[in-house]
């Protein structure tokens, strides 16, 4: 199963569930991330984080969708900007949710205001990512509405209170 993560710029909450996803997913489950119109760059931020956390970081890269070649069985848009693009048509029969999390890249304050902000998106997506890979995905790959339904349950979900690591 390949999950796309979609998020306008590519560089923060799309990185973070790509890392995420690809730490935690059992055997044939991988995530991807891109963007509709990428940054060019991962936020020094993320990766920080990532490594903080005990994630690998090697490979990590801002991306356009336009460079995904394969089709993903599940998009996941990350930011409400990327939520309301149409997404490219190749993208097919994949099921689409949004999980929704504000944007650490855009947080201001002190430097102790901005870490929250990226450790609250970080704790966000992470929740959320536990609660996918905890789905029965064999029985689930054979019903799409119930994996559907399942998606969109998951995208209500909200911030968990401390930071969970490896």
């Amino acid at each position: 199963m390949l999950i796309l993560i979609l998020c306008t710029g590519n560089s923060c909450r799309s990185i973070l569930a790509e890392a995420i996803f690809n730490h935690l997913a059992p055997a044939g489950v991988r995530a991807v991330s891109a963007g509709s119109h990428p940054t060019g760059e991962v936020h020094p931020r993320s990766l920080a984080l990532l490594r903080q956390a005990g994630i690998a970081t090697d490979g990590l890269h801002s991306k356009s969708w336009n460079d995904i070649r394969e089709t993903p069985d599940v998009v996941i848009t990350v930011c409400d900007r990327a939520a309301g693009e149409t997404c490219p048509a190749w993208f097919g029969p994949a099921l689409r949710a949004h999980w929704g999390v504000d944007d650490p890249a855009s947080a201001s304050g002190s430097e102790t205001d901005i870490d929250a902000a990226f450790q609250r998106a970080y704790r966000t997506l992470r929740a959320r990512i536990e609660q996918f890979v905890a789905l029965p995905l064999d029985e689930l790959a054979n019903d799409r509405a119930a994996l559907q339904r399942e998606l969109d349950c998951i995208g209500l979900s909200e911030e968990p209170a401390a930071i969970t690591r490896n």
